[in-house]
């Protein structure tokens, strides 16, 4: 048999390794239009700023390893231009002479990846504009700071790798800007799990401009749809990826909107003999069942040896992508998996969501950090998606809600796993447990949910209850709330009035739900509020920064308003 394999990274590179090793006789050809196969492509960013000091660390395989370890093929510098499924022939154009060949498959694997999606705007030339998808790619930014020592830059968007680009410029010692059109950065995420974020990426010294559309970039930096400016001497454009399939035009292989490659379970094409890996594809999100795009490494990787199984004749399901996920955001974890909010109001889930905040081992352990988790899930407690910002920890518990989404489970199983514990990992409660057990409060009406945007909307007709001490309300408090802390609630309930509503909040949840219980079986009918102070804190500190930061990007901004 001949095998042929469009793409030498993850996809490509995993079906090739895979297929050697169910097949020691095949004839493997591995195609890869670049210099480089299989590259640590979600390290790149770590080079610009030194933390991956050596180039050769982002080079998992060399075409010289992967050929003496597999016995494959490897052509690098070779590009798949065309493909004819009747005859089964590949046409192929050689980088390095310039000349192009027939190459005939008896199966074929794409794995072409993805390319930067580039915005339809004007660019000066003068500007030095970077994508950041590649080795060549992190090679010349790499160049670029070493060479000029650019002061500024300007990130254009607020995704994993423009986040992780703007972290390592600034590490680089450049000042960087992210310009994020929506309304808040790491769009994995919904917005009520941002604000903590944004102002922790702020005291790194990274300017955020969310909210805002980029319509030029000038040689001196980006204008901005609003009419602000963004000075920079360097621009990274990270607004996303698209699958690399132009290639693709005439060949018979089914398309979608986006252009990405349309598979079956077994992610063989609609052509007989082709198959597609990785991140050109269109997969099954795990959760909500529709067709999606969800380019990830480790999907990629699992797509690679199951149609190389298939390929063998094993006949292996890929159930589909649920799209977990986690960034390094200078010292602080961003992680989610499944569904989002936004997902659920978009796809009409008629669902349930709520936080907790826990410590990430217990609390007279010493170095113990905050993590806040949200859950979503449906009316009956099956777990949709989950979302994890704080510092230690994070990896651990995304990945138990991973393997909870994968398994169908619900906000009643969390509570009952049976995690880890010691003083320095964590408590024995651990945050997945309390995430399930407040879960399962809402499931079962025990707990009513508002948010603060909902509450402060309110008027007289309802009851605003800070149940913190008398010592925290003094330092701060929530416009329109009265205080009884939690420790004197079962005197004073008489102050309040029975036929009101009670929104109640403390400082990160706990002391409100214990508040709200007491109340409710008192009669009282009682809401805990999202997050409480401890989220109103950073939601009101996100929405002053914002303001700032609007001004720090208006005309003023343009070097024209200075001359």
């Amino acid at each position: 048999m001949k095998y042929v394999i469009i793409g030498g990274v993850a996809g490509g590179a995993g079906a090739a390794a895979r297929l050697r090793r169910l097949d020691e006789q095949a004839e493997i050809i591995m195609l890869e239009k670049g210099e480089f196969i299989s590259f640590a492509n979600c390290g790149l960013p770590y080079y610009l700023s030194g933390v991956i000091s050596e180039k050769e660390k982002l080079l998992v395989q060399t075409p010289a390893s992967f050929t003496g370890r597999f016995n494959v093929d490897v052509r690098i510098f070779s590009e798949a231009v065309a493909i004819d499924s009747a005859n089964k022939i590949v046409k192929v154009k050689n980088h390095q002479d310039g000349t192009e060949y027939d190459l005939s498959y008896d199966e074929l694997v794409l794995s072409p990846g993805a390319v930067p999606i580039i915005p339809r705007m004007e660019i000066s030339p003068e500007m030095p504009v970077f994508t950041l998808r590649n080795v060549p790619d992190t090679y010349a930014i790499k160049d670029f700071l070493d060479e000029k020592h650019p002061k500024t830059a300007a990130v254009i968007g607020g995704g994993f790798i423009g986040v992780e680009v703007a972290e390592n410029l600034k590490e680089a010692g450049v000042d960087v800007t992210i310009i994020e059109a929506g309304d808040h950065i790491m769009p994995n995420i919904d917005k009520d799990m941002s604000h903590g974020l944004h102002g922790h990426v702020r005291t790194k010294g990274v300017k955020l401009a969310t909210g805002k559309l980029a319509s030029e970039i000038t040689k001196d930096g980006v204008v901005l749809a609003d009419g602000g400016f963004v000075p920079a001497e360097m621009v990274v454009l990270s607004i996303g990826v698209k699958p690399a399939t132009a290639f693709l035009a005439g060949s018979g292989i089914e398309l979608g909107k986006r252009g990405e490659i349309i598979v079956d379970e077994y992610l063989h094409t609609n052509v007989d003999g082709i198959w597609a890996v990785g991140d050109a594809i269109a997969v099954k999100h795990f959760v909500s069942g529709e067709q999606t795009i969800i380019p990830l490494a480790s999907p990629a990787n699992k797509q690679a040896r199951i149609v190389a199984d298939n390929i063998k004749g094993r006949k292996v399901k890929y159930k589909g992508t649920q799209g977990t996920s986690i960034a390094k955001v200078f010292d602080m974890t961003v992680a989610s998996t499944g569904l989002t909010e936004k997902d659920c109001i978009r796809l009409g889930i008629d669902y349930h969501k709520s936080f907790s905040a826990t410590n990430s081992h217990a609390g007279y352990y010493p170095g113990p950090t905050m993590m806040t988790v949200k859950l979503l899930y449906t009316k009956e407690g099956k777990v949709l998606g989950g979302q994890i910002v704080g510092y230690k920890g994070v990896d651990k518990r995304i990945d138990v809600l991973a393997v909870a989404i994968r398994a169908g489970m619900s906000v009643f199983d969390l509570h009952e796993l049976e995690l880890a514990y010691a003083p320095p990992f964590s408590s024995a409660k651990d945050p997945i447990n309390m995430a399930g057990y407040v879960g399962e409060n809402v499931v079962l009406g025990e707990s009513k949910v508002a948010t603060f945007e909902e509450v402060l909307a309110m008027g007289d007709e309802v009851i605003k209850l800070d149940v913190r001490t008398e010592a925290e309300f003094a330092k701060g408090s929530v416009p329109g709330f009265i205080n009884i802390p939690l420790h004197l609630l079962r005197e004073r309930y008489g102050e309040l009035d029975k036929s009101k509503p009670v929104y109640i909040h403390c400082q990160s949840g706990l002391r409100a739900y214990v508040g709200e219980r007491i109340l409710n079986n008192l009669g009282f009918n009682c809401y805990n509020i999202f997050g409480s102070y401890m989220w109103y804190n950073m939601w009101q500190a996100d929405l002053q920064a914002k303001a700032a930061e609007n001004e720090i990007t208006s005309n003023c901004a343009r070097p024209e308003f200075n001359a």
